[in-house]
């Protein structure tokens, strides 16, 4: 008798959560989509930084290599 209860609370709030997810205001709707967007370009952002890093690095690096390849030479 327990389990058949649980089905059926189950069963009615999940039917009442899918009724609210469609029940969005074009203005929330809206709003959603511009947070998300706000939130892709700043993820965006980052690994756009992430990656001028990692090239200045690599940069860096080889110039570093170009410099001791250069003193070996010498000698």
């Amino acid at each position: 008798m327990k389990r058949i209860a649980a089905f059926i609370l189950l069963v009615v709030f999940s039917v009442a959560g899918s009724l609210q997810a469609q029940s969005i205001s074009p203005q929330e709707n809206a709003r959603l989509s511009q947070k998300g967007a706000r939130k892709q370009q700043k993820m965006l952002k980052r690994a756009s930084k992430k990656q001028r890093k990692a090239m200045k690095k690599y940069a860096k690096a080889q110039r570093k290599a170009a410099r001791k390849a250069n003193r070996r030479n010498r000698k």
